[in-house]
């Protein structure tokens, strides 16, 4: 039988142990197979699966689901919720029921004074019923402490947003801890048709959300020892310089380096050039012109004047710069009709609690397009393209690979969007070349670097 890792899954970023994934294989199986659940969770759903150890040291599958599944939030096989907001009884329900009165009686009230003392009625029944909702929701961790989920976003200073408590890992921690178990591994991951423009594919794993999850589980974690943050992990190699003169340096820089100095505690590649210069004696300041990334690999360019980076900088804001990149498309049972190439006009906007990641948004997304040509596909069904991006959004090729609108690919190893898979550990986007007007000589310049995936 597989050993287990004696480090719990880091949340935020991972790749699925195999036993989660067989977990995950034998849940997606078991609701395939049954009409019932299905139909539940066919329109989309996050569920889970957490595999945790008795005290006798006997193996637990636990599962839950994200949210409500058909109006109802237990179902037989999964775990209950933290707290039960579909109670006809409760307190959510309840509340819920006096806005709605409040809501219908706005439209008819006589005279503007009546509409605005209904209106702030409203607002103050809508904060108290969500402060009593958050009071409710009490939560456990390792140590053996407990807390409400008001509590704690109180003392990060934030409020929790809709719907915080109700994902799937919180669910799954809660009944471990309730029943005595340790945890030992976890993956979320998706059933069903995608939701709205989220990033989605049955059968993926995808992170935990940050904006209502994450002082949550970092709570609710205290106690368990868990992986380290793959994002903060030492760079396996060292950036390369493609090019230097007197105007410009052009690195090749490697997956996992930031671009720039970020809010975490890692090297990056505008820090390792400038440090480069200081041990070289040679007095010149180093400047950023743009970003790669963290996870992508590939060639930047800096700049060695104030007048050399406004002059790139100026072309990358007018589109003049010419890029291509490189990636290694997941396998996908339609890979063979894959048009050789094509356009991918899907517009891009942040998620709003769950940076950075990003989602499609045809209402007030911001234009993105992406060129590709398919140039292999490998023994594995993996599919080996180029992309030309005619936009510069945030992880735009990721979420354009990713989406059931787009390519429906997820790049191998993206721990964001659904390509993270055991034992992989980086994400196969690779910033093959770069081609700009030179700030001193006024001609254009090309580089390039090739991957090494």
């Amino acid at each position: 039988m597989m050993n287990l890792p004696e480090r719990f899954t880091y949340p935020f970023a991972y790749a699925p142990h195999p036993l989660v994934r067989e977990a995950a294989e034998q849940l997606i199986d078991a609701v395939s197979s049954s009409d019932e659940l299905r139909s539940l969770f066919s329109e989309g759903k996050m569920l889970g699966v957490l595999i945790a150890e008795d005290p006798e040291g006997r193996r637990i599958v636990l599962n839950a689901f994200s949210g409500l599944a058909g109006g109802r939030s237990s179902i037989p096989g999964f775990v209950p919720p933290i707290f039960d907001i579909a109670d006809p009884d409760g307190i959510f329900r309840k509340g819920e029921k006096e806005i709605e009165q409040l809501s219908a009686m706005i439209p008819h009230a006589e005279g503007e004074s009546l509409r605005s003392e209904l209106s702030a009625r409203r607002k103050f029944l809508s904060e108290e019923l969500q402060r009593k909702l958050f009071s409710s929701y009490q939560v456990s961790n390792a140590r053996g402490e407990s807390s409400t989920v008001l509590e704690i976003f109180s003392r990060k200073g934030k409020v929790p947003p809709g719907g915080t408590g109700d994902c799937a890992l919180p669910k799954l921690l809660q009944e471990a801890y309730r029943r005595g178990l340790r945890p030992r591994a976890s993956g979320e991951f998706w059933y069903g048709a995608s939701c709205g423009g989220e990033v989605r594919k049955q059968g993926c794993f995808y992170p935990a959300c940050t904006g209502k999850c994450g002082p949550l589980l970092e709570f609710m974690l205290q106690g368990l020892e868990t992986d380290p943050n793959p994002m903060e992990a030492e760079v396996g190699s060292a950036p390369v310089i493609v090019f230097e003169d007197d105007w410009i340096v052009v690195a090749d820089k490697p997956a996992g380096m930031l671009s720039v100095p970020g809010g975490i505690e890692a090297d990056s590649l505008l820090v390792w050039l400038q440090r480069r210069e200081r041990e070289k004696g040679s007095g010149v300041k180093i400047y950023s012109c743009h970003r790669l990334d963290m996870d992508t690999s590939g060639v930047m360019v800096f700049a060695k004047s104030l007048t050399s980076q406004a002059m790139i900088q100026r072309q990358f804001e007018n589109r003049e710069v010419e890029k291509s990149y490189v990636a290694l498309l997941s396998c996908s049972e339609n890979a063979a009709h894959l048009p050789p190439k094509g356009c991918v006009d899907l517009p891009i906007a942040a998620d709003y609690y769950d940076r950075p990641r990003q989602i499609v948004d045809p209402d007030s997304g911001k234009p993105a397009l992406t060129a590709y040509e398919v140039l292999s596909v490998n023994a594995k069904g993996e599919t080996l393209v180029r992309f030309i991006p005619r936009t510069g959004r945030t992880h735009q090729l990721r979420v354009h690979s990713a989406h059931v609108m787009g390519l429906g690919r997820p790049i191998v190893g993206d721990r964001l969007y659904g390509g993270a898979d055991f034992p992989s550990s980086r994400l196969h986007l690779h910033a093959e070349s770069l081609s700009f007007i030179h700030p001193q000589t006024g001609k254009r310049v090309k580089f390039s670097s090739r991957p090494n995936f």
